[in-house]
């Protein structure tokens, strides 16, 4: 995604935070450096507490004593219950129970770590007891920071955390910062505070590292969050098998048949993000579901073919720029609904 905002008009700047790019846009560009260092003591709390990389975090913590209680830190507690609410508001297709699936697709380390994708389709689900205990057999209590799953599951919270600590990085910044405040966190793009005059112009593309000339749409926000979500970019080999991220809970495997890429806006990023991907989770029906929920959106298929719902603007309807710089994979429109069952 790109803005298409003169640079000089903004401060912005741009580095590399939990396994992905991070850009930061702020409309005082004297107040950059204070922001960046409130977004980056984000990241840094978010990432200690939520990783599922790296082994001194907590939640690697928690999925090593699955079947016992355990007593968590208030920010794990609250990814943990930003995870839950988007598996209730989903009906379980975003699951944070899906983590023993993702190591079996080989997804067990940084994606770039991979080997890249191979000429064979996707694996074929494979169904087991373990990697179908959902979302339900979690026990959070928020009050007590507590915790117990049962003994086999492995949480991750891919589906939430980063757009939420999108959303959190941007609220800090703003409040540091004291002016509008953009924020890109691989794609999950947050906002706060006032938008610069003609709003933030982003580019839509299927991935955030995709430059101007890419296809893609160009629409401008004025509050919320955005969030695209994608099966051709995030993907690798594992067993002679083409995997990527995006788990159907029913199955335990990547999803299958279903949009290329999703974009969505909503109130906030969170929100934004759990319902592209629950949208890829369930293909053809997401589109309708969408609808329903008052989210603008924006689905491509495996052909190009563009579908857009509640209100998305039409292809075209704003012109991309010819110099930009790069925001994000996601975008939207004005003001958007809260996801809600």
């Amino acid at each position: 995604m790109h803005t298409t905002v003169t640079p000089a008009a903004l401060g912005s700047c741009a580095w590399e935070a939990l396994g992905t790019s991070v850009v930061l846009r702020v409309t005082d560009p004297g107040a950059l450096d204070a922001a960046r260092a409130a977004v980056e003591r984000e990241l840094g709390t978010v990432d200690r507490a939520c990783s599922r990389f790296r082994t001194d975090s907590e939640l690697s913590s928690v999925n090593a004593r699955a079947g016992r209680v355990t007593h968590i830190g208030p920010l794990l507690a609250e990814a943990l219950g930003v995870a839950l609410r988007a598996a209730e508001l989903t009906d379980g297709d975003v699951d944070p129970t899906v983590g023993l699936a993702l190591e079996r697709a080989g997804y067990d380390r940084d994606w770039r770590l991979l080997d890249p994708p191979c000429a064979q389709p996707e694996a074929a689900p494979a169904i087991t007891l373990q990697a179908r205990r959902g979302w339900q057999t979690v026990v959070l209590d928020r009050a007590r920071c507590s915790l117990r799953m049962p003994a086999g599951v492995r949480l991750d919270l891919g589906a939430s955390a980063k757009a939420w600590a999108a959303d959190r990085a941007a609220a800090a910044a703003q409040a540091v910062a004291g002016c509008g405040v953009l924020v890109s966190l691989g794609g999950d793009i947050a906002t706060s505070g006032l938008a610069p005059e003609g709003d933030w112009q982003i580019r839509v593309t299927d991935d955030h590292r995709d430059g101007c000339s890419e296809a893609g749409q160009t629409v401008s926000i004025r509050s919320g969050g955005l969030a695209t979500s994608s099966t051709a970019v995030r993907r690798w080999s594992h067993a002679g098998r083409t995997m990527h991220h995006i788990i159907d809970p029913r199955t335990g495997a990547p999803v299958r048949e279903t949009w290329r890429t999703v974009s969505v806006a909503a109130a906030n990023c969170a929100d934004a993000n759990i319902a592209a991907t629950a949208t890829l989770v369930r293909a053809r029906a997401g589109a309708a579901w969408l609808a329903r929920s008052g989210l603008p959106a924006r689905l491509v298929d495996w052909d190009g073919n563009v579908t857009t719902v509640a209100g998305w603007p039409a292809e075209g309807a704003v012109d991309a720029v010819a110099a930009c710089d790069t925001v994000s994979e996601s975008a939207a429109v004005s003001e958007s609904a809260a996801l809600t069952r």
